[in-house]
């Protein structure tokens, strides 16, 4: 029987893994902190680990670190879960020796299960979590078994989205009373620990998105998790604006909450216009779309934005406000009149931040 040592602090993911991996044939055992999981990986000798990134006590990169820095488990396999849009942490993954590196809002509990067959050779299963119908050398599963099987797996799959579901309006509490208290603190180490306390939940969100399918809400969250970590790594950058941020990634969340089990599986790309006359300013917003896994296009030219306007349909328009012929303001003026982009999200991007601009900013659309 193959052993898998699961390292997560979210108790609530950790156990779903666990019945699911022992149900498939595995043992399994559980540390909810870096500290604990390295004791565990020592004693129990698992042949796979797999390791959530953000712990308490010891990050999931320094436990990687120490665990193949250990005699003997240089060549154990590690599968890591982290967020999407932290690059430089999944980098940083691969180079202490990560086996793979998993997203937590994208992989669905069969996929995981999948990927660790894979990295101990072992033949994939037909139902994820069901090694009854392996199908051996010369025998394959019945009708009768696969259905069996997918309706195992839509039992569960069910569960979980039932599950999900009713914690949602406790979540959306909490969050906005920790979001009131990171607000209101007058102290900066009170405040970070706050900060601090609402990525951990924000994590554990994503996790739970993810596990129960809701794409919308984990990708969010996934975003809003990595805002508040440069929050808490990078005390300079709290300021109105991105508290303001913070505020309205709650609020769309709950949102998203209300339409949880009614939203689509999957979107169309999306069509971002970019427009600014400054090549670094217009790099700096095709950096930051491309790292959220966005493809933009992009106009110095304010008249040529303005006719792309007229003959294209987009989904988010960025536009600087200091631009030669027609400024921010006028264009966004303009694109209103349209039929085709007249509800059109647009966000300014501009150095400035006073009344005057902010007032011009909303009487231009």
């Amino acid at each position: 029987m193959k052993k898998i040592a699961i390292i997560e602090d979210d108790l609530v993911v950790a156990n779903i893994y666990r019945n699911k991996f022992n149900v498939d044939g595995f043992q399994v055992e559980l540390a909810d902190d870096g500290a604990a999981g390295f004791e565990l990986v020592k004693k129990f000798q698992p042949d796979i680990v797999l390791l959530d990134l953000m712990l308490p006590a010891i990050s999931g990169v320094e436990l990687l670190k120490k665990i193949r820095l250990e005699p003997g488990l240089q060549d154990l396999p590690v599968i890591v879960f982290s967020s999407t849009y932290l690059t430089n942490v999944v980098q940083e993954a691969w180079k202490v020796g990560a086996t793979k590196c998993l997203s937590k809002a994208s992989c669905t509990p069969k996929q995981i299960i999948e990927v660790v067959r894979a990295a101990l050779k072992m033949p994939p299963t037909s139902h994820a979590f069901d090694t009854q119908i392996t199908p051996a050398p010369g025998n394959r599963p019945t009708e009768a078994q696969k259905k069996s099987a997918r309706d195992l797996d839509a039992l569960f799959q069910g569960e979980i989205e039932k599950t999900f579901a009713e914690s949602l309006p406790g979540t959306l509490t909490l969050f906005r009373s920790l979001l009131q208290t990171i607000i209101k603190a007058d102290n900066q180490i009170v405040r970070l620990d706050h900060i601090c306390n609402l990525c951990r939940r924000v994590h554990a969100l994503t996790g739970n998105a993810g596990l129960a399918g809701d794409r919308p809400i984990a990708q969010l969250a996934d975003a809003l998790e990595v805002l508040l970590r440069e929050l808490y790594e990078k005390p300079q950058n709290i300021n109105p604006s991105t508290l303001r941020t913070v505020a309205s990634g709650v609020d769309f969340l709950g949102i998203l909450f209300e339409r949880a089990g009614h939203a689509p599986k999957g979107y169309p790309p999306a069509k971002i216009l970019v427009v600014d006359d400054d090549a670094i300013s217009r790099r700096a917003v095709m950096f930051a779309l491309e790292k959220a896994k966005l493809k933009s296009v992009e106009v110095e030219d304010p008249m040529t934005a303005l006719h792309l306007l007229t003959e294209t349909k987009f989904d988010l328009v960025f536009l600087d406000v200091d631009m030669p012929v027609m400024n921010g303001f006028e264009l966004c003026s303009k694109l209103r009149t349209g039929e085709l982009n007249k509800k059109t999200p647009v966000v300014f991007v501009t150095n400035l931040n006073d009344f005057e601009n902010r007032a011009n900013s909303t009487m231009s659309g």
